[in-house]
């Protein structure tokens, strides 16, 4: 049996049992809990304390921030101040790809040239480059450029294969300025610079170098026969006159430079059989009465096809017996020379030698296949 401690009712004073609830006398209710109750002291409240790890609390911070960046992102695009989604769009528009495609048209435009391999001369005796440029409608550059030659072809040898290039449509050269006459005159005319001394005057220097004083006037732009010490003048020597007396030869002129041809240019062509051309040069100065231009035309396709004529005249029509007429192109070179007459056949004609420089050749093409006539020059 276990021992039970009776409990006292404290407000009738009633004997209770250990266990009981409630006082049958007064009705008062008890706890069931006898024991005395432990009154704990009271305590300072105290803040609650927090402690995390140092990856977290890195971790934390890049997380506040990331939401204030997002937060101040969200409050400008809403005020019309972020301004880079539109830029962006903007900047990469495609005008530059757009222009691409056109880059393709310059390739296209390369079939245009020359899609067959060049065609093959074998060099004849007498060609030159620019004969054999103008047989083949091209440029002298375009053959020295194919064949690995100097711009003017240098020296071309016989029986040396050239390498021709197909002709491409150039426009066709204009014909070169022509010189007035006394434009001509002067700048075939050598000139003698003179400076005057103080025993000078403007007849001594005439008598002195055999030029009229009005042709001395006439070239330094005088209006007196007036001159000073010091003065430069320019002595045409071409307009020394003939030696007076019954020896003229005792004093004779030195030869001729060579006259410069003026027409037609260079390397023209002409398409009508029938078309007169006409051979122009610059004077040389005053010829004597013995005196004349020795113009020599050569069909250089013929080989054996030469003529000289003369002429006192600064130009030459081209004689009928020159003219193709075989239907094929012809090319022909000419060239002017000063000459003296050194004596006369038996039959009465006058015999010539050569004196003055020969002037730079010249080519020009003549077809004998009709066409439109080429106007005169």
């Amino acid at each position: 049996m276990t021992n039970q401690t009776p409990k006292t009712c404290p407000t009738c004073g009633t004997r209770l049992s250990e266990n009981a609830t409630r006082c049958l006398v007064c009705g008062r209710t008890f706890s069931t809990s006898t024991k005395k109750e432990e009154v704990t002291p009271v305590q300072n409240p105290k803040l609650p304390e927090l402690k995390i790890s140092l990856p977290a609390a890195i971790g934390l911070i890049v997380l506040v921030l990331g939401l204030g960046a997002a937060l101040i992102f969200v409050i400008l695009q809403t005020t019309g101040r972020v301004t880079t989604p539109t830029v962006t769009p903007t900047s990469s528009s495609t005008p530059t790809l757009t222009l691409t495609p056109t880059m393709t048209l310059e390739p296209t435009l390369g079939p245009t040239e020359t899609p067959v391999p060049p065609q093959e001369y074998v060099v004849r005796d007498g060609d030159l480059c620019s004969s054999i440029a103008l047989m083949y409608g091209v440029s002298i550059q375009s053959i020295a450029n194919l064949n690995n030659l100097p711009p003017d072809c240098g020296t071309l040898y016989v029986g040396t294969r050239l390498l021709i290039p197909w002709p491409t449509s150039t426009p066709t050269p204009l014909p070169t300025a022509t010189l007035s006459a006394a434009e001509a005159t002067q700048q075939a005319c050598g000139t003698l610079s003179y400076q005057v001394t103080e025993s000078d005057t403007l007849s001594s220097i005439s008598a002195n170098y055999n030029i009229s004083i009005e042709t001395i006037k006439n070239w330094n732009s005088l209006s007196s026969d007036i001159i000073w010490p010091g003065m430069f003048l320019n002595l045409p020597l071409c307009e020394r006159m003939p030696t007076q007396g019954p020896t003229p030869t005792a004093t004779l002129l030195p030869p001729y430079q060579a006259a410069s041809l003026l027409l037609p240019a260079d390397g023209a062509v002409f398409t009508d059989v029938n078309a007169t051309i006409v051979l122009q040069w610059s004077s040389v100065g005053t010829l004597f009465p013995t005196e004349a231009y020795a113009v020599t035309i050569e069909d250089v396709t013929a080989g054996d096809k030469r003529i000289v004529q003369y002429t006192t005249d600064t130009k030459f029509t081209v004689p009928t017996s020159m003219r193709p007429l075989d239907n094929t192109f012809h090319i022909y070179r000419w060239t002017v020379v000063a000459v003296r007459q050194s004596g006369t056949t038996d039959d009465g004609q006058p015999e010539y030698t050569v004196h003055g420089t020969v002037s730079t050749a010249r080519v020009f093409g003549w077809s004998g296949t009709g066409g439109a006539t080429t106007p005169t020059p």
